[in-house]
């Protein structure tokens, strides 16, 4: 593929890494520091100019030094006269800080969007926005990938009785997600009210739809302090679900997660590595990752050589 540089930023290298193999590309040579004073510094170690820059960053970790990383290496590229950069962040950082949901709250996804797009961003790569409206936060061209097709292939390769399942999503918001996915198998869907007391605690959950005798997967964009899941599955075992999976694209697990999903009655706990999570499944055994690098590799393909992308929303690559 000629013209093409991949760089890698510190926060995914594995991941990078894999794109990178998939596009049978070695990785862009960057070498990124801090100073004494925790200043990052970013040196791009081969020429850009003219060339179609894609950097892979995702929104995890030490997610202000990683996204304050990214943008000094959009702007690296950029004023090296780089003839296109592509953020390619499978997972966006301040996604859930969307909306101004109450009185005098920030909506940190919009700043996010205009410090890439001031930094020099071209173009957008990422998969699973908590809100697809982040999209329109954007004057340049956003492409939000989806890890569902990924899911559909799961859930048939892995739950023996998937025919017989409901799909389950553990709040409202999740309802249009979890309805696609129940009308590609053709199973029932059902839903749980949350009403929150606060951010990342649930008061009470109101369970809408059957799923007695029944295998119960609950599908969600994001979990963090595993709260919602946890409560969620413990409620469908309540009412009578014969197993529990939970299958989540961003494992983001913070605080007392691992101990929690440890403690919950799921059968497993379904990743996609938009976030590292090797040292999470050794802390947890249920814990199972679908590798999304493929979709990530094809999207900057695709990009790169002007062919539609749209392909991917519903199809797995082969």
């Amino acid at each position: 593929m000629p013209n093409i540089v991949l760089f890698s930023g510190s926060s995914h290298h594995d991941l990078s890494q894999k794109v990178a193999n998939w596009l049978g590309m070695e990785l862009g040579k960057v070498i990124t520091k801090k100073f004494s004073n925790q200043e990052t510094c970013v040196e791009i170690g081969e020429s850009v100019r003219g060339e179609d820059v894609y950097i892979v960053q995702s929104g995890c970790g030490e997610i202000n030094d990683n996204l304050m990383e990214l943008l000094i290496m959009i702007n690296a590229c950029k004023i090296a006269s780089s003839a296109r950069v592509t953020a390619v962040i499978p997972c966006f950082p301040y996604a859930r800080q969307d909306k101004k949901d109450r009185s005098r709250a920030p909506i940190a996804a919009k700043l996010v969007a205009n410090m890439l797009s001031v930094a020099g961003a071209d173009h957008i790569i990422t998969m699973d926005l908590h809100a697809s409206q982040i999209q329109g936060f954007f004057d340049i061209g956003v492409d939000n990938l989806y890890a569902e097709p990924a899911v559909l292939q799961w859930i048939r390769g892995n739950v023996p009785e998937w025919k017989n399942c409901v799909i389950v999503s553990p709040d409202a918001g999740g309802a249009k997600r979890v309805t696609s996915i129940a009308d590609q198998l053709n199973v029932d869907f059902a839903l749980i009210h949350k009403e929150r007391k606060k951010a990342n605690e649930v008061d009470r959950m109101v369970l809408v739809g059957i799923v007695k005798d029944r295998v119960a997967i609950l599908v969600d964009d994001m979990a963090d302090t595993c709260g919602t899941i946890c409560h969620a599955a413990e409620k469908l075992i309540d009412a009578g679900a014969v197993k529990v999976y939970a299958i989540l694209t961003h494992g983001i697990f913070s605080g007392p997660a691992i101990s929690r999903i440890n403690n919950a009655p799921f059968e497993a706990v379904v990743l996609t590595n938009t976030i590292p999570q090797e040292e999470k499944m050794r802390a947890c055994p249920k814990i199972q990752v679908i590798d999304i690098s493929l979709i990530l590799a094809e999207a900057i393909r695709r990009t790169h050589n002007g062919e539609s992308v749209s392909y991917l929303f519903s199809h797995v690559p082969l």
